[in-house]
């Protein structure tokens, strides 16, 4: 049985101050903004986290712009045609990181994004359709469809892309433990059942978002 979300909320304003909480929080976009968002802009924060991942992010950050330019401002349409020459190609570009994994990754997320359009009508639409209280559903989704995205690197990628969401961090699952949750970091599909449960039961006690009790519950514990 873990603690009621008042106490662990307490137990971050004991360690960082109530500004100091409040400050630390992140919210997730509404239904609508991530609706809105074009499929190209997921295809490039999927591609962003995956060359981040094992990476230095500064690296990335300031390689960005020449991203976008190798892989035609991440239209769908265009990444999921990439084919052999391409890859030669873009394996040499210097303007990116050139990693051919995860440059092979980018055609084969297009192919994942370009399904969701099609049976949803945009990828926006999909994840802002994507029901909150089975959050470790879709990350088992990202894992098993996309490329890549298993991991802490589908965790940043929805974060990024303002979903309402947790992120298993080092901080989180040490909270986690301490609550009773899990004895490790989950990763059979019981613990992450469990996990869920956990943050939808704090959500309803705190009428807060994931992101918002993701970030608390991290910094209620050292």
């Amino acid at each position: 049985m873990t603690r009621h979300f008042d106490e662990i909320y307490a137990l971050a304003v004991a360690r960082k101050g109530e500004a100091g909480v409040l400050e630390s929080l992140q919210h997730p976009k509404s239904q609508a903004e991530i609706a809105a968002l074009p499929d190209d802009r997921f295809l490039a924060l999927m591609t962003r986290c995956i060359f981040q991942s094992g990476f230095n992010w500064k690296v990335v950050d300031a390689m960005w712009p020449g991203f976008e330019a190798a892989f035609e401002g991440f239209d769908i349409g265009h990444c999921a045609m990439l084919h052999d020459e391409d890859f030669a190609r873009l394996v040499s570009d210097t303007r990116i990181v050139r990693h051919g994994p995860k440059i092979r990754a980018v055609q084969e997320n297009a192919v994942f994004l370009s399904g969701i359009a099609r049976d949803h009508g945009s990828a926006g639409a999909f994840f802002a359709g994507w029901p909150t209280e089975n959050y470790v559903g879709l990350l088992e989704l990202l894992q098993k469809k996309g490329s890549r995205l298993g991991g802490n690197t589908g965790q940043y990628f929805l974060r990024f892309a303002g979903i309402d969401s947790f992120i298993l961090s080092q901080s989180v699952v040490n909270r986690l433990i301490a609550e009773g949750v899990v004895t490790k970091a989950p990763t059979s599909a019981k613990d992450k059942t469990d996990v869920q449960a956990a943050f939808n039961t704090w959500r309803v006690q705190s009428g807060r978002s994931l992101t918002e009790i993701s970030r608390i519950v991290a910094v209620s514990i050292d």
